[in-house]
This record gives structure tokens, C-alpha cells and sequence, in this order.
């Protein structure tokens, strides 16, 4: 009898060897040859692919690179390296001791497969230790706006009772962290004064803070905001900018507070207008990965930091679907990811459903992006994304 699969996680290879009755020093030695993996390089020069090409066959491994420069022609190439990691390992030793730049190659291959492989991730939020990588978690979302998209926008005045009601509710649902905004951040929405997104939000954060047992982050691109929230009892940023604002990864340091840093092409109010990139994925980490340096050149703390793809924030459907799917991607950065698809205009197109009636497409959607690499889904319906998310978690957990 034949079985034959495919994996994704080491754990998983560990529990079949274990299965099988493997020497514990056996399969140390195994792992890394089970585990294969395709790293694509850009724009390196035809006599870097071609070295780099000799050395990855003389592993056992290939290198793909464009026709032209192996015969000369092209002067510069992507190329695919593709091994398992007891391969990698050694190449990176072979390429250490080269020129043409494969030194500083071999230094980031190395980081990015690290990071690649991580998966123990503990967000530590002032008396809060989440692990994000027992299972994920879940960012309950709380719109203190009169014009959000996606109709649930509480907008309180004197009577903050329905707000705590609300968030209560969300936390016996299953959320894990409340993310509080005081300003739509819709397609077209036009940004509202510091004072009024203040007055949205500030209350009902010294508020729950009395009430709820979880966490609070302040959904904020405003710096002046974001100091008021976390002087109030929040304890995380989630920037829908990327820390645009240079002042913000500073007020975040100084507190010790957590950060999510999100990727967003324009603003709120032209981030639809056709947009368009020469190699999505790419621009996507490129764009974070700065952003990242500036919050640590800033002072806070790697281990707070969590990056969001932005599905919906400068992409069309098409580049929504392709975040989705190639999420995993993502992961070379060596941070937790957080994914907001929650009843997104993507989601209507695709079922020709109101923002009332995405619940399906909103859980299916969070379910298919924990599947893929991310730690926190950002949702409506928490109720219904725990049970969803429980599903996964147990077959996640289930030992062959």
C-alpha cells in the first residue's frame, strides 16, 4: 500500500516519523532533506545566476534563470533556486566564500529561510501574552464612525452604555483584541479632524479598558490620536499607513506598545483609482520590510511588531485574490500576519452580495488566510469566525 502527500509544516514530518518509529537522531538528520523549498532571487547579474546555478547542481539542486543569460546575452536575470534545506544550508556555506555579491546573497538566503520556518510568535501586551502560535487569533472590530462601509458604525454621543454592550458582546463571541477606529477608511473616505476622531474614540477606550479582559488597539494613522489612545489604556497601534508618519513609531517606542503595520498604495480617498504594480507580492514586502526598519531604528521592539498585506487598500480584485493565495509569502519578513478581509468589496463582487449578507464569503475568506500564513484575522462576525477557525485549528492539531 502507496500513500503519497504533500507538507507544509515540519511538525507535521516529525509526527509521521514518529509514526514510523524513527531514530530521534535519524530524523534530525532527515528534516532538512524532506523539506523543500522554491526562493526566487531578482535582478542579479548573468555571471552571479550562472555561479549560483553550478553551485546549487553540484547539491543535488537547480537553479532556473533566464535562456539569455546563460548564453550571455542578458546581463541581468531573476532566477528560482530550488532545493530542500539541507541543500540551502550548504550552499549558503559554498556561496560565503565567493564574489560578484553571492556573499551578501548567502547572508540574506539565510535570514529569509529563518524567518520563513519561524512560527513561534508571543505577543506580550502590557498584562496580555497572546501566542499567536497555538492557534489564531481574532481582532474584533469596533467602528465608532456615522459612514462605515460595512453598516455597523456605532456612533456614539453622551451614552457610551451601547458601545460597552457592543464590545462585551464581541469578547463573549471569541475576540481576542478590540481594534478601535474613530475614522471610515472606506475607498473615497475623506479624513475627519484629530479633535473629532478623538472625541470618537477616547471615551469608549477609558471605558472598555474598566471592562473588557482583552486587549485594545487603536486604529489610527494619526500620531496625536494614537498618544491620547495608548495614554488611555490601549496597548497596540494598527496603522493602516505603515508608520508614514515618522513621529508615530516614536509615541509607539516610548509606550512599549505593539504595532501593526499595515501596506496601503495612496490614501483612503485614492487608493482605488486604478491601482496598479509591476510584481505585487514584491512591492508588497519591499514596502514593508522599510517600514519595519523604521519602527526598530524607532525603538520598538521587534516582538511587537505584526505586518497586514492590506487586502482591499490600493487593490483591485484580482490583487486581493493574489494576496490570499500567496500569502505565505509574506512570512520571509519574520513577523506575525494580520489579514482584514472582513465583508470587503471584493467579497460582494465575487458574490454579488450586500455588506449585510458577506458573512460566508467574510469567514471562508479569514479561514482560507489562516490556512495560508496569517496569525490574526481583523472581523465583524466573531461568533462565527471562532467556530469556523476552531474547524481548522483541530485538523491543524490532528496527528497522522
Amino acid at each position: 500500500m502507496i500513500s503519497m502527500f504533500q507538507l507544509s509544516k515540519p511538525g507535521e514530518l516529525k509526527e509521521i516519523m514518529r509514526d514510523i518509529g524513527v531514530d530521534p537522531y535519524g530524523s534530525k538528520i532527515m528534516l532538512p532533506k524532506a523539506m523543500n523549498y522554491l526562493v526566487r532571487v531578482n535582478s542579479i547579474s548573468n555571471i552571479t545566476a550562472n555561479i549560483l546555478k553550478q553551485e546549487m547542481l553540484s547539491l543535488g539542486g537547480d537553479v532556473a534563470v533566464a535562456r539569455g543569460a546563460l548564453t550571455g546575452k542578458a546581463k541581468k536575470t531573476d532566477c528560482l533556486i530550488m532545493g530542500n534545506v539541507s541543500q540551502f544550508n550548504r550552499l549558503q556555506d559554498k556561496l560565503y566564500r565567493q564574489p560578484f555579491g553571492l556573499d551578501r546573497l548567502a547572508r540574506d538566503l539565510s535570514l529569509s529561510l529563518l524567518n520563513y520556518q519561524k512560527n513561534n510568535f508571543l505577543l506580550e501586551l502590557g498584562g496580555h501574552r497572546l501566542n499567536l502560535s497555538r492557534r489564531p487569533h481574532i481582532m474584533g472590530i469596533l467602528n465608532l464612525t456615522p459612514d462605515s462601509f460595512s453598516g455597523d458604525g456605532l456612533y456614539p454621543k453622551k451614552d457610551i452604555g451601547p458601545v460597552v454592550n457592543y464590545v462585551q458582546k464581541l469578547v463573549r463571541d471569541g475576540a481576542d483584541i478590540i481594534d478601535v477606529g474613530g475614522e471610515s477608511s472606506r475607498p473615497g473616505a475623506r479624513p475627519v479632524s484629530i479633535k473629532e476622531e478623538l472625541s470618537r474614540t477616547i471615551p469608549a477606550i477609558k471605558a472598555l479598558v474598566k471592562r473588557i479582559k482583552v486587549p485594545i488597539s487603536i486604529d489610527t494613522y494619526n500620531p496625536e490620536v494614537a498618544k491620547s489612545a495608548l495614554d488611555s489604556g490601549a496597548l497596540m497601534v494598527n496603522d493602516i499607513s505603515g508608520l508614514r508618519d515618522h513621529k508615530m513609531a516614536g509615541i509607539i517606542a516610548r509606550r512599549k506598545a505593539a504595532v501593526v503595520i499595515m501596506h496601503m498604495k495612496g490614501r483612503p480617498w485614492t487608493m482605488q483609482k486604478n491601482p496598479r504594480y509591476s510584481s505585487l507580492i514584491l512591492e508588497i514586502i519591499d514596502h514593508l520590510s522599510a517600514a519595519i526598519k523604521r519602527a526598530q531604528d524607532s525603538g520598538v521592539e521587534k516582538k511587537k511588531i505584526i505586518i497586514d498585506p492590506g487586502i482591499g487598500f490600493g487593490k483591485d480584485l484580482e490583487h486581493n485574490l493574489e494576496i490570499l493565495k500567496r500569502l505565505r509569502e509574506l512570512k520571509v519578513l519574520g513577523m506575525p500576519i494580520l489579514v482584514g478581509t472582513s465583508r470587503k468589496s471584493f467579497i460582494g463582487r465575487l458574490l454579488k452580495a450586500q455588506v449585510q449578507e458577506r458573512i460566508f464569503g467574510s469567514v471562508s475568506s479569514s479561514v482560507l488566510a489562516v490556512n495560508n500564513g496569517a496569525h490574526i484575522v481583523r472581523v465583524h462576525d466573531v461568533r462565527e469566525t471562532k467556530q469556523s477557525l476552531k474547524i481548522l485549528n483541530e485538523v491543524e492539531r490532528c496527528r497522522y
